[in-house]
């Protein structure tokens, strides 16, 4: 009997990273994630994961981490607290992965990138993805390349919490019509994609079901909550103040490279793509893929209900207090 491939996951502590370990898990992978901060990933090593401590600046961790690795999935990206550029984060960093694989003789990789990239290289983000494409395309290595837009995950944060809240919800420029995907989707095709020697040196939409309009999701979870959105629109001039503005200190560099995103997601622009040949190539149900309207309505039932849970706790602490 063979023992399974083993795959190392860059990226394995953040949103996407964590759903392709568990899902290389539970197809039966060895799973090894390199993290920067061990302490951070103690559920990954629940989940059966084998952690190695690492950084894609230091050459010498990532020849450590890729030792005995069949294939590597990377899902990488820097963080929006790092006060480092994301050319150095991001950029560097590839740049030493993709010549520790070379080097070392592993061949088999699959890249998290983002669609339309070569349209916003202007955007430090997209032109990272960009030239990493283009890296790998140069490249001997045998690459598979998913192209994604937004996750459903950052529709909570942008749109559900602030309307369950009665916080603003801030809209800017002329929303793009993005095609959200859940990440467990996304990483179902990365994982896929191991077994699938057609996707090799090739490039793939992963998209969600729908492109959703800013509107469209702000009466979702109006409609989802019960509760009515406050909504503020706001220029694209003063976005371009902002970023402006931090950009003259270099602590706060990044986060002007992330108000910079703005021109993505305000352009206007549809952010989606046919996705049918995708679906047939991976040997992946298109059907299984998660819907909007039922992400947004579990997600409400489940706060909802925890807020309720915790309202009969309180209501059963002050009766205690109750003299009678």
């Amino acid at each position: 009997m063979t023992s399974a491939m083993q795959v190392l996951v860059i990226g394995g502590t953040g949103t996407l990273g964590r759903q392709i370990a568990k899902s290389a898990i539970d197809a039966g992978y060895q799973v090894r994630c390199m993290v920067r901060t061990p302490r951070k990933a103690s559920f990954l090593q629940e989940w059966g994961c084998e952690i190695t401590q690492g950084d894609l600046l230091n050459p010498d961790s990532i020849k450590y981490a890729l030792d005995g690795v069949g294939a590597v999935i990377d899902a990488a990206t820097g963080r929006a607290d790092d006060p480092r550029s994301v050319y150095e984060t991001d950029w560097d960093g590839k740049l030493n992965l993709y010549r520790a694989c070379d080097e070392i003789g592993i061949k088999r990789v699959v890249f998290l990138s983002l669609l339309l990239a070569e349209k916003y290289r202007n955007v430090p983000l997209m032109d990272i993805k960009y030239c990493t494409e283009n890296l790998l395309k140069e490249s001997s290595l045998d690459y598979t390349i998913l192209q994604g837009v937004a996750f459903m995950q950052g529709v909570i944060g942008q749109f559900a919490i602030p309307v369950l809240d009665s916080q603003t919800v801030w809209v800017s420029g002329i929303p793009s019509e993005i095609a959200y995907m859940n990440t467990q989707d996304v990483a179902r095709f990365a994982v896929a994609a191991l077994k699938k020697d057609e996707t090799i040196r090739r490039s793939f939409p992963v998209v969600g079901p729908k492109a959703w309009k800013a509107d469209e999701l702000i009466k979702l979870c109006e409609k989802s909550s019960g509760k009515t959105a406050k909504v503020l629109k706001v220029s694209p001039f003063l976005i371009q103040v902002a970023q402006g503005l931090v950009s003259f200190f270099s602590p706060t560099l990044n986060v002007a490279e992330r108000l910079s995103f703005a021109e993505v997601t305000g352009s206007g622009s549809r952010l989606d793509a046919p996705m049918d040949d995708t679906y047939s190539i991976f040997g992946l149900d298109q059907k299984e893929t998660t819907q909007m309207e039922g992400y947004i309505k579990e997600y409400y039932e489940m706060i909802l209900k925890r807020l309720r849970e915790m309202e009969a706790d309180l209501d059963k602490d002050a009766k205690k207090k109750l003299p009678f």
